[in-house]
């Protein structure tokens, strides 16, 4: 199996695998595609987080959010990280103590992203 982000995995396949070869697909599709990034591993991470809970159905809001990003104008690889920059920043404020209901926060910051929030974030470096 090979892991391209701007194609929805096989759910079988990338469910039959467990997460350290499902985080090593991600790593070398990075790899292949000159993609420098300062930590491989925890972006690879995150890719994977977000492609299990797209898999996961209605039971979060990630795979109605990739649909709605994709519909804006993103590729799916670009609708990816920016439902993972949600989720790491949703992480953060978890880990600091200040996010209170996780899976309510999380579920509020996926509604509230948009396409022309997330390439605005991009483009200044900055929080959509």
């Amino acid at each position: 199996m090979r892991y391209d982000p701007d194609h929805e995995p096989d759910r079988a396949s990338w469910f039959g695998l467990d997460e350290g070869k499902r985080i090593a697909l991600v790593a070398e599709y990075h790899r292949r595609a000159g993609i420098k990034l300062p930590n491989q591993q925890a972006h690879a991470a995150m890719h994977v987080v977000v492609e299990n809970q797209a898999m996961m159905g209605d039971e979060t809001l990630v795979p109605e959010t990739l649909a709605r990003l994709m519909g804006e104008g993103l590729d799916r690889h670009d609708a990816v990280h920016a439902i993972a920059f949600v989720l790491s920043r949703v992480m953060f404020e978890d880990v600091k103590g200040e996010s209170g209901d996780l899976k309510a926060v999380y579920a509020r910051q996926l509604a509230a992203l948009t396409a022309e929030k997330w390439c605005a974030q991009a483009d200044e470096g900055t929080d959509p």
